[in-house]
Order: C-alpha cells, then structure tokens, then sequence
C-alpha cells in the first residue's frame, strides 16, 4: 500500500464516511458564521469609513461626497420593456444636429484658381468656415462742457452701457467668460491683457459684482413670475462660502426658470423667506392658522395671534416686537412657538402675494422643503433601498427583488404620465400597495418599505398632477452649475458678489431653458445692437391660451 493510500476515501468504511462528512459541515456552518460576522464588521466598517470622510469634508468646509454611485434607475426606465421596442424604438434613436445647414451665411467669396487652357467649368464646391474676430479697441471720447447761463456744468453724456471705462462689448464678454464660462477673474485678466488690453483685476471684480442692479431686479422678478404662474417647482440646496462662513445655496426652479439664493441657513424658515424675496413679510390669514394648526401649537397662541387686530408686519423687526407684546417669544414649550408661529406667519404671506398658488413642491424629502401640496423625489426614494448594504445572499437577493420592483413601477409611473386615466390611476395605488407592504425578512430594507409607505401620497402626487416630474434630476442638474463655480472660485465675500453670482447664475439658466443665448440677452441689457429680448419674467410666465 501506498504512503497516501490510507488517506483516501475508498479506503474508509461508511461509518468513517459519516463521521467525516459530520466533521465538514460542522466545519462549513463555523466558516459560515465567521463569514456572517466579518460581512457584517465590514458593513459597519465602510460606515464608520464614510462617516470620518464627511468628518473631514465638514472640517475642510467642503460638501461629503455621495457614498454610492447613481443607480441608474432614470436611464434604465426611459427605454421601453423588452418586446415593446418596435418602430416606436426605431424612432426614439438619436438622429444627427441640423449641423452647418441652419447658419445664416454673412459674406461669400468666391475663390478662383488658375485653370490650364482647355479646361471645362464645372461650376462651384461650397464649403462654409465658422470665425470670430476678437480684438482690443481703445475710443478716446471728448465730451464737450458747457456753463449755462445760470452757472451750472454741461457735459456730453457718455454712450449706454460704459462703466468705468469698459464699454459694453468687454463688460458682455467678461459676464459671459466669468458667469457662463466659470472662469475665475484672474484668468479673465491674463486672456484681456494678452488681448491687448490694459486691465486689473480690480476693475474686473467691479464689473462681475457691481453695477448689476438692474439683473439682479430681474433676476428678483424671475423668480416671483415662475412661482406664481409654474405647476410645479423643484428644489435642492448645497453648501457655500460667504464671507469666510458656511452657507447653504438653495435652488428653486422648474421647465422655464432657475433662481439660486445663498444664506447663513438651510432651515424651514430660511427656504419660506427664500421664497418670499429678498424682504421677508409675515402675514396671519387662513393659510397662516392651518399652518399652526397642522404644527400642533396651543390654541390659546392661535386665538391671540388670530384676533390682534395688527395682521400684516414688513419686516422681521416688527414681527418679533408683535411676538414679545403677546407673550410668545418668552414661551419655553415644544414645539418652539417662535418658530412655528414665524414659518406659519411667512407662510402666510406667500399666500397673501399668490406666489406658488397650485404648484406642487418636488423635493428629495428635506424636511425644510415639505411645505404646501408637497410630492416626493422617486430616485431619491429608490436610492434609499440602493444604499443598503446586505450581509449575506439571502438579504442581497431581497435587496435586488425589491429594486427590480421599483424600477417596474417607476416605468409604469412614466407611461401614466404619457397617457393618464382615473383607471390607470386606481391600479398604480394598488400596486404600490403590493410593493410595499412586502415583508422580506431583512429587517433594515422592511423598515424601509414601510417608511415609504407611510410617505404613499407625496410619491404618487403624480397621479393628481401628471405634469409634475417625478424626480428633482432638473434642481440637481442646474445646481451643478453652483458647485462648478464653487470649486473654481471658492466663496463671496462682499454682499455685491453673493447677490451678483446668484443673480447671473439664475438668468443664464433661466435663458438656456427658455432657449435664449445668454450672449444675446447680455448684449440687450447693455444696450449692444442686436436682438431684441424683453423682459425674462414675462417669458416665464407662459401666455394664457
């Protein structure tokens, strides 16, 4: 017999057999266990790992990056179901741009070339070339001066849109390179000084921060237009530095407008006053005491706040005053009544200036945003059930079922957009039953389900309101322009700069949507030849039909 033979199973009698075989699932079941225990320590340990990463993001005054890739749910649901492709797939396949067939042509030449004697002409080859011409132009003006007979100064006015010896051209260029392009002041003034131009950095700040009061008026009127004339708004916030202090940018926007407003807080109060403009008014009307009621304050608050014969108040000063001569401000109860009663107030006063009117909030489930007839975000909802991460198969499977799931009903939510009916509508709400009364096992994607359950009416707004998005991809995509700028130029510190950076910001995205070249609406504010743009806040507010 062979030195190994004696370990070979052929050679073992079934008893041995069986005692081995015990030995190895004895074995299997601890190795499973360990397995189970370092699965889990793992999970806990890239928790633990994002959490010092976001640590060190808020130390360094930055936003935490997102732990988690996209899921991918949007791209994925906007093709059709597998079978349904047909010609409608065929005609939903990207088709080339109009390319050089829809430039206007503003001058021809013809070019010849000399032809050996016996040629034939064949008439012409075109072939159209796009060029810009940037060059420096120094204009000496003299204006002449007078004395009137009574003894005052005459002087010639200088042409629209000079401002501090830049004309109109240079001021449009340096607002669509700095605003548009994202580029910092420095680089504005290495690309004009080698242009040939005699410029600072000094006067380049003055033309990027001052003297845009007219812009930022519009930019004011924008943002009241789209919200009381909008179906719907989304909205999304991000971190920001002014004045060497963390803020909160918050985007409000929808299909034809875009408006950015920066301040030191991202509360409920902060995103109503947001709303409201630049003054903040507190009104107490019907709105004002529904609010207060739905927030759970005393009644005894309410009747003394309803029955003051003083209702209206135009600054945040007298609101305050009002508060301490009815005793509220040194109330020490939950919920906080200052707070409540100023959100209720402010709310008030939104209804009182019929802004948003029947449009319907869309955000990603901040609390500060759920406010008025409010609907929910579905790729943030989705991406809840994304982030969770399973310890063994068993959770793993429940965790891609239940994703699947999702993904089935968001498309179906997508054709019920295309075509809605009260039919169509009944049978959604009883499927999203289905999905989300399931009860997997795994505990943590359970209490999940259950979550968005309970949040059943806000993520199926969309069957009241079918012209509503369903997610707040639009408020995440323009916020990207905020981010960029942010990472390129750091933060404001003047109150002129934060005003003029949200100010421009929202126009130039409120010009791309309304599909406006933000050169062309540049060059109608400063008085440059050219086309005619009238005001954005009538563009926004769409005619009635």
């Amino acid at each position: 017999m062979s030195p190994g033979a004696s370990d070979s199973l052929e050679g073992k009698t079934p008893s041995e057999l069986i005692d081995l075989v015990r030995q190895l699932v004895g074995e299997v079941t601890r190795l499973r266990g360990e397995n189970e225990k370092l699965s889990h320590a793992v999970a806990r340990l890239r928790v633990e790992n994002q959490a010092l990463r976001d640590e060190i993001a808020r130390l360094k005054h930055l936003p935490p990056r997102p732990p988690h890739k996209p899921s991918g749910m949007e791209k994925a649901t906007d093709q059709p179901e597998r079978g349904a492709q047909g010609e409608e797939g065929e005609a939903a396949k990207r088709r080339r741009g109009p390319g050089v067939s829809k430039l206007s042509i503003d001058r021809t030449e013809t070019l010849s070339v000399a032809a050996p004697a016996g040629s034939r002409h064949k008439g012409f080859e075109d072939i159209i070339v796009q060029d810009l011409m940037v060059k420096a132009e120094t204009t000496r003006y003299r204006r002449e001066r007078w004395e009137t007979p009574d003894g005052k100064g005459l002087i010639a006015p200088l042409p629209a849109g000079i401002v501090g010896g830049c004309g109109p051209h240079l001021i449009r260029l340096v607002l669509m390179l700095h605003f548009q392009g994202q580029m910092t002041c420095e680089r504005i003034v290495a690309l004009l000084t080698g242009l040939g131009l005699m410029i600072s950095k000094r006067q380049v700040v003055r033309l990027v921060a001052g003297k845009l009061e007219s812009f930022r008026a519009e930019d004011e009127a924008v943002l009241r237009a789209g919200l009381r004339s909008a179906p719907f708004v989304t909205v999304d916030d991000t971190g920001a530095r002014h004045a060497g202090k963390s803020c909160f940018t918050t985007h409000i926007g929808s299909d034809r407008f875009a408006a950015f407003r920066t301040g030191p807080g991202k509360s409920r109060l902060a995103f109503l006053g947001r709303l409201l403009g630049g003054a903040a008014r507190y009104v107490i009307n019907a709105a004002a005491i529904a609010y207060m009621r739905g927030a759970d304050l005393p009644q005894d608050i309410i009747a003394n706040l309803a029955g003051h014969s003083s209702l209206a108040f135009d600054s945040h000063e007298q609101w305050m005053s009002h508060l301490r001569a009815l005793g509220i401000a040194d109330l020490r109860v939950t919920p906080d009544p200052v707070r409540a009663t100023s959100e209720a107030a402010l709310w008030g006063a939104i209804e009182a200036e019929g802004l948003l009117g029947q449009a319907v909030i869309v955000s990603d489930d901040a609390g500060q945003f759920r406010v008025g007839d409010h609907a929910l975000c579905w790729v943030h909802a989705e991406r809840l059930v994304h982030k969770l991460v399973p310890a063994n198969d068993k959770q793993s499977n429940a965790v891609k079922v239940a994703r699947r799931m999702i993904w089935w009903f968001y498309r179906r939510l997508k054709a019920y957009k295309r075509a809605p009916s009260a039919e169509q509508a009944s049978l959604l709400r009883a499927q999203f039953d289905r999905i989300f009364k399931r009860r997997t096992g795994y505990a943590t994607l359970d209490r999940l389900l259950k979550r968005l359950l309970g949040r059943k009416n806000e993520l199926l707004r969309v069957l009241e309101r079918p012209q509503i998005p369903l997610n707040t991809n639009a408020s995440e995509n323009d916020i990207r322009a905020f981010v960029t700028k942010r990472k390129i130029s750091g933060g404001t510190v003047s109150e002129k700069g934060r005003q003029a950076r949200d100010a421009m910001l929202g126009l130039a995205k409120t010009c791309r949507k309304l599909k406006i070249p933000f050169f062309d609406y540049l060059g109608a504010r400063l008085g440059i030849p050219g086309p005619n743009i009238p005001n954005l806040a009538t563009l926004v507010s769409p005619a009635p039909s």
